[in-house]
């Protein structure tokens, strides 16, 4: 195998272990759905810390001991910055969007993020923006308006504006996050472990700031918590990190516009949602922009 060819095989894997977290996200609904009981910030810090302990326990398992524990949680300033600005951010900005506006709106301008993933993709290194790459963006987008808009009435009133505003800051903060975070490949991925046992702090400050607390109801409720845990708020973030240090940026960030479709569909198999015309004809746009989006990905 030549050099080249392993660098495509290389990245081609990095890509695939990237849609995983795609995959995992499309669950996020169905497991908050499913604790009602639990307030956002709480919700969040639980989740969070979760996913924390559970990398520690890996790091443990793996024999780094505790003094290789503690270098996880060494890095720079400016890994920090990112890594807090990333996690705490882009879930403390969408809980503001979704109290400041209709969640409608704010989860239609929310989901630009894998539009500007795209978009930001051709300011990194060796990255060229194509013709193909921009249309399937675009397909994608169209079919998270049409997917979001089927479930009630859109209607962006200037009243909401602040809410608007933190749904795009939202979409920015997750996208430039995901970009950047190419520019910090040196960084290994064990570090997102560190970046979520922050993000659990600050929710959990948050909680106790601005929250009352509230217990799982039942049993189901705790399962549901530990699956967010582990999954959409944990092992997702791993995998999200090592496809944008190593994978194809443009075809991840075309590729997420599939995660809101998953998610329709998974409710839809658990009985919390129907099967219409605007869910198919979403779904044709979708698979259709991630088809043509990752036409040289296909092709290598």
């Amino acid at each position: 195998m030549t050099a080249t060819s392993a660098s495509a095989s290389s990245k081609l894997r990095a890509t695939l272990i990237g849609t995983i977290a795609i995959w995992l996200w499309a669950s996020l609904a169905l497991f908050t759905t499913l604790t009602p009981s639990v307030p956002a910030l709480q919700l969040t810090a639980m989740t969070f810390s979760l996913s924390a302990v559970a990398a520690i326990a890996l790091w443990l398992l793996r024999g780094d001991g505790i003094r290789g524990v503690l270098q996880h949680f060494t890095l720079s300033p400016a890994a920090w910055a990112l890594g807090v600005f990333g996690l705490f951010g882009y879930h403390a900005l969408y809980f503001l969007a979704l109290k400041l506006a209709p969640p409608l709106e704010a989860s239609l301008i929310n989901y630009l993020w894998p539009l500007l993933i795209v978009l930001f993709s051709a300011l990194l290194p060796g990255e060229r923006l194509r013709w193909f790459h921009l249309a399937g963006a675009a397909l994608g987008l169209g079919g998270t308006v049409i997917l979001i808009a089927g479930k009630g009435e859109l209607g962006f009133d200037w009243r909401y504006m602040a809410g608007y505003a933190a749904a795009f800051a939202c979409a920015f903060t997750w996208s430039s996050y995901s970009v950047l975070s190419r520019r910090f490949a040196a960084v290994p991925t064990d570090a997102v472990g560190a970046f979520c046992a922050a993000t659990a702090l600050l929710s959990w400050l948050g909680h106790f700031a601005f929250e009352s607390t509230g217990l799982p109801a039942s049993s189901g409720e705790w399962a549901a918590i530990v699956a967010l845990g582990l999954g959409p708020v944990g092992l997702a973030f791993f995998c999200w990190d090592h496809g944008m240090k190593r994978g194809d940026v443009r075809a991840l960030g075309t590729m997420a516009y599939a995660a809101p479709l998953l998610s329709t569909l998974l409710l839809i198999v658990f009985g919390q949602g129907e099967l219409t015309l605007p869910v198919l004809l979403a779904c044709a746009l979708i698979v259709g922009g991630a088809v043509l989006g990752t036409g040289d990905l296909r092709r290598r």
